[in-house]
């Protein structure tokens, strides 16, 4: 008997090969994937090449550590002093206050800091190689206060730590965790017990976390900041930048030209921001409500919108108007959005051509058209709801 996970795998094998083999646009449908096969595959290449020159690079690094410990030889001050400095950015959060000297192996710290931060800098100091003392002539406090040299807010010290523990791993290591993630799935596959699954779990969480390069909290959409995907866009339009900010600022008027765009109706009116209700397409040809409001509005140059609370795809964009020369208007549209199941949902989102960018390219195009036309598109959502607009 067949099991409810086979049903469901069928089930999306079928709507798979339905949805590239329809008549109407299955073939455009192909060739997309094609395209994408192509570019993931030049990305490959590149990416390749990199993680080898990188995998190179540390390879001689480790080389030289070896051989400069195997050296009893002092290093002159000047060269001491570089090291130094060059560690105290990961224990200070203002590390140019710091005034570093060296004479014979001895470092001098002068120079204000936090009482919260002078053990770590001390200590880390002296593990840097050639140092045998440390001075500590600092000016400890313990708050900010008005001292010049600890104004600001810069970003919390980590210290040293393990590159794993970074938002973005080094090329040499990327590529180590995806084969490494790649040969510990293989062979949990052809394992029976309740350990080769998590071993393969393991394996894929960490082969995606190395090709992507993204955490696994952005992968996954848990979690995770706004923009986790950022989309950007520039198109010219022959048309005067009047003409084409009233088009985009009528937001009613989109169905009339977009395909992806089916309803839009303003909502609120009042308070110091106007609210729209939008009805988008969905995956599957299913449909997406969510509710946008404008944040920022000045004419003939910007608009900037939000999406509200509550919205299933949380989203914020940003358009910019510009005049040319020869009387045309660029516009530029900057798009950050979270996908329900964070990039992973954006992947999928781009095998089916569904992805904000796919939609966007495709919706400006036929504003494009539109404007200098003067004619709906046949595939507009709302073709022939009201006469030819021109400008």
């Amino acid at each position: 008997m067949r099991t409810p996970i086979n049903w469901l795998l069928s089930a999306a094998l079928g709507a798979t090969v339905m949805y590239y083999l329809d008549p109407a646009r299955g073939r455009q449908r192909r060739a997309l994937v094609r395209n994408q096969l192509v570019h993931a595959s030049h990305k490959a290449t590149h990416d390749a090449r990199v993680a080898g020159r990188d995998t190179v690079n540390r390879l001689r690094g480790v080389a030289a550590t070896v051989r400069a410990a195997l050296d009893d030889e002092q290093p002159d001050d000047a060269v001491l002093t570089d090291r130094v400095r060059a560690c105290l950015g990961r224990v200070v959060t203002h590390p140019s206050s710091i005034h570093v000297t060296s004479t014979d192996g001895v470092v001098t710290l002068s120079g204000p800091v936090l009482t919260e931060e002078v053990s770590g800098l001390v200590d880390t100091v002296l593990a840097v190689r050639g140092v045998k003392e440390v001075r500590n002539e600092l000016e400890i406090h313990d708050e900010p206060g008005r001292v010049p040299g600890l104004q600001g807010t810069p970003e919390k010290r980590t210290g040293r730590r393990s590159a794993f523990r970074n938002s973005n791993w080094p090329p040499a290591l990327r590529f180590l965790g995806s084969i490494g993630g790649t040969l510990a799935t293989m062979y949990a596959l052809k394992q029976r017990h309740p350990g080769g699954l998590l071993l393969g779990a393991g394996g894929m969480l960490l082969a995606a976390r190395a090709a992507s390069n993204q955490e696994l909290g952005t992968l996954f959409g848990v979690g995770a900041p706004r923009g986790v995907v950022e989309v950007r866009k520039s198109i010219r339009i022959n048309a005067p930048i009047e003409s084409v900010f009233e088009l985009w600022e009528d937001f009613e008027s989109f169905p009339q030209f977009m395909t992806h765009v089916h309803r839009v109706r303003r909502i609120d009116t009042g308070g110091n921001h106007e609210r729209w209700r939008w009805t988008v397409s969905g995956p599957a040809g299913t449909e997406l409500d969510f509710d946008s409001v404008i944040t920022a509005r000045e004419e003939n140059r910007m608009l900037a919108w939000r999406t509200e609370k509550g919205a299933l795809v949380q989203h914020a964009g940003r358009v910019d108007f510009h005049e040319n020369a020869d009387g045309s208007t660029t516009v530029e549209v900057k798009l950050s959005y979270n996908p329900v199941v964070g990039a992973i949902g954006h992947t999928i989102a781009r095998a089916f051509g569904t992805d904000p960018k796919r939609l966007m390219d495709d919706d400006l195009m036929r504003m494009k058209a539109f404007v200098e036309t003067g004619r709906p598109p046949r595939d507009a959502a709302r073709n022939g709801g009201s006469a030819a607009w021109q400008y």
